[in-house]
């Protein structure tokens, strides 16, 4: 079963475990440079909020912020889960879990996110999950590619 808790730094150098290429690194944050290591990664997350790690069994599985919280609104970033809990609900229950948590908590209304073009898998679920395009920027990828990044929001209300 899983479950959500708060993000302590130990926890960090298992999540630097979890981005397999340099490209899913990007996904998870543009700022991070693959191999993801634990200062670099605390350096980037450090003054984020709602640091969610899931678990299942006491493993973790998954971890994402919040970030920019501003005028009731906010951005989910900095998401990954781990290999071998891809497509079995983790990212699922997190991203529920937070949204959960931003609305009821901090009385947020509009919960925005960043997924690249490139990255259909992700559009898809954050799709399925509510989340509506609003705008498209250009970005490059470490390897020179330019890419769109595609600005989404779901409405809380």
């Amino acid at each position: 079963m899983y479950k959500c808790r708060k993000a302590k730094f130990e926890d960090l150098s298992k999540i630097c475990g979890f981005p397999i290429c340099e490209e899913e690194l990007f996904f998870m944050s543009p700022k991070l440079q693959y191999p993801l290591k634990v200062d670099q990664f605390h350096e980037v997350i450090k003054d984020r909020i709602n640091q969610t790690i899931v678990e299942y069994n006491g493993e973790i599985c998954g971890f994402a912020t919040v970030y920019n919280l501003e005028n009731k609104k906010c951005w989910l970033g900095t998401v990954i889960v781990s290999p071998s809990f891809r497509n079995k609900g983790a990212a699922e229950f997190l991203v529920k879990d937070i949204i959960n948590v931003v609305q009821k908590e901090l009385s947020i209304k509009e919960l925005h996110l960043v997924c690249h073009n490139i990255n259909t898998r992700g559009l898809m679920f954050y799709s399925r999950l509510g989340f509506t395009p609003y705008e498209i920027e250009k970005r490059i990828t470490p390897s020179g590619e330019i890419i769109a990044a595609i600005k989404m929001k779901l409405d809380l209300g």
